[in-house]
């Protein structure tokens, strides 16, 4: 069987006060295109799909045509709630679908799997959308954090599988929406995740399983063989700019877990961030490359430049941030403040 991994879409999400949404629809169009070429069998979406709560009406049309264009490629679509997304509003789509999509946002039905069958017998797919404490705790005890909510919810997937297990040999895939131990710190990680305190789940937890297919971290990152993250489509910041973009394509075989390969997506437009004095910014060919790239600037003048943006992106037109990051005087001990 193969499952395409993919995650954090964020679709409605800005770029410095631009759209996405064009490029979005064109890099998920060659994420479906991927999936026909590739005869994948299901495509995991695991969480964040929306970049909020309440998404303008034209994101939920590029979610529609998306999952109904990877139906049609004949692949399985599954699809949890992220911490961006309304699970109430993504979940009242789940009714309303057509066979072979299935939307998962209700923490209540986390033992119950998605099965999918091969030629050598069912895979149980765990969507586990993503967990708040403070909602659960009603109604799971003992739940006070990210990594206690996770690990219940690995329990109930556990409990599922050995009950399956009097059948015959299970094979089993987890989906999840969360900041997993032994992620590579980033320049840019997602606004409200905590390192190094409660919210950090261990990966033991996710033991029991042929594969985990997590979202949370807009980069590509690999904790162990069978659990990974792919992060976003599209790069969403600058600090994202040097991570590639695409989705892992898992293999699974009679006996599981049979290894994974990445697939690179488009990147509708690169991003820079230059640094340099004002005027050779704006004259050298040095930076020639750059004048259709998404531009971050930092300038190195030691007086600031009136009006930095409007001009730079006279050469630059997608120029999107400027900062001005002038060298460090030095240090000059002989002479007092007033005489400075």
């Amino acid at each position: 069987m193969r499952i395409l991994h993919t995650s954090d879409w964020h679709i409605g999400r800005t770029f410095h006060g631009h759209s996405t949404l064009d490029a979005l629809r064109g890099v998920l169009d060659a994420l479906v295109a991927q999936v026909r070429d590739q005869g994948v069998d299901v495509v995991i979406v695991a969480g964040d799909v929306f970049d909020s709560a309440t998404p303008a009406a034209a994101c939920y049309g590029v979610l529609s045509d998306t999952l109904a264009a990877l139906a049609d490629a004949g692949a399985e679509v599954i699809v949890t709630s992220g911490n961006h997304d309304s699970a109430a509003r993504l979940g009242f789509q789940s009714a309303l679908l057509r066979p072979g999509i299935h939307v998962l946002t209700d923490p209540g039905e986390v033992g119950t799997p998605i099965t999918v069958r091969d030629e050598h017998g069912p895979v149980h797919v765990y969507g586990i959308p993503f967990l708040e404490p403070a909602l659960l705790r009603h109604e799971w005890p003992g739940v006070r954090s990210q990594a206690s909510a996770l690990a219940h919810a690995m329990d109930l997937v556990r409990a599922d599988l050995s009950e399956r297990a009097s059948e015959g040999p299970v094979r089993a895939v987890a989906a999840a929406h969360c900041f997993a131990a032994g992620v590579e710190p980033t320049p840019h990680l997602e606004r409200d995740i905590q390192q190094g305190g409660l919210d950090v789940v261990p990966l033991s937890t996710f033991d029991g399983v042929d594969y985990v297919a997590l979202g949370h971290i807009h980069g590509r990152q690999q904790l162990s063989d069978r659990v990974r993250y792919a992060g976003a489509p599209l790069h969403y910041s600058f600090g994202e700019g040097d991570k590639p973009r695409g989705s892992w394509l898992v293999e699974l075989d009679a006996a599981g877990f049979a290894g994974a390969r990445w697939l690179d997506l488009p990147v509708p437009r690169t991003l820079r961030t230059l640094r340099g004095a004002f005027d050779d910014l704006l004259e050298s060919t040095a930076y020639a490359d750059a004048e259709e790239s998404w531009v971050a600037v930092e300038y190195t003048d030691a007086l600031p430049q009136a009006d930095p943006l409007r001009r730079l992106q006279q050469r630059f037109r997608f120029c999107a941030a400027v900062a001005h990051t002038p060298p460090a005087r030095e240090k000059d001990d002989t002479r007092t403040y007033t005489q400075r």
